[in-house]
């Protein structure tokens, strides 16, 4: 469990707020807005109304407690931009802030920021993959070259072996786990059967998976 510093409370920030409270996380929520700090009283763990470019008012939230701080603002970056400064003044241990262009991203990591959000461009990167090939279920980037990626085992390979098939040494690529109704099997030997109507969860480069599964 970790301990978050929420600020900015509107869709973004909310949908942050409910995903680390169904992990279990612990999370102060601020917001100059009274009725968006009221909207997420029932899923954070302490909430605050206040100025987040007020440096007396971060001070008094001890954000050098806090695990991780998220500014989430939107709509107001000269805001956004004043904040993640403060919190890294002071000694914020990890500060993730929202970007909405390009040139913003480049302005809070020089400006504090350890990390940049960018949902919108992150969004439609996932959508232009996801949707622009046949055969791909879901995809997690881990860097330009590669990832990890869902997708639908190849009619030719059900009830073939794991071992028989060695995608990794003729593909490059790893056979992370099959899923199948819901549930992932993750124990993956050289004697695992391929099941019909299964998912392969594997990593690898982009190019590789790419080549070994038509997308």
């Amino acid at each position: 469990m970790k301990s978050f510093l929420l600020i900015g409370l509107g869709r973004f920030g909310r949908h942050i707020a409910m995903q680390l409270n169904a992990q279990g996380h612990q999370i102060m929520a601020v917001d100059s807005n009274e009725d968006r700090v009221n909207d997420v009283l029932d899923i954070v763990t302490n909430a605050q109304i206040g100025d987040s470019t007020n440096a007396e008012f971060l001070k008094a939230l001890g954000v050098r407690n806090f695990d991780v701080c998220i500014v989430a603002i939107s709509g107001d970056f000269q805001s956004s931009l004043e904040t993640t400064s403060l919190l890294k003044e002071l000694g914020a241990q990890l500060v993730v802030s929202r970007a909405e262009r390009d040139v913003q991203a480049k302005f809070l990591l020089r400006n504090g920021a350890d990390e940049v959000l960018y949902p919108e461009k992150q969004l439609a990167k996932w959508a232009a993959v996801r949707y622009g090939s046949s055969h791909l279920v879901d995809y997690v980037e881990l860097d330009a070259n590669n990832a990890i990626m869902e997708v639908p085992t190849p009619e030719n390979w059900v009830g073939q072996t794991v071992g028989d098939l060695d995608i990794r040494k003729k593909y490059g690529i790893n056979l992370l786990g099959i899923k199948k109704n819901g549930s992932v099997m993750v124990n993956i030997a050289s004697g695992t059967v391929l099941p019909a109507d299964g998912h392969l969860l594997v990593l690898g480069e982009y190019r590789s998976i790419k080549r070994c599964f038509h997308l």
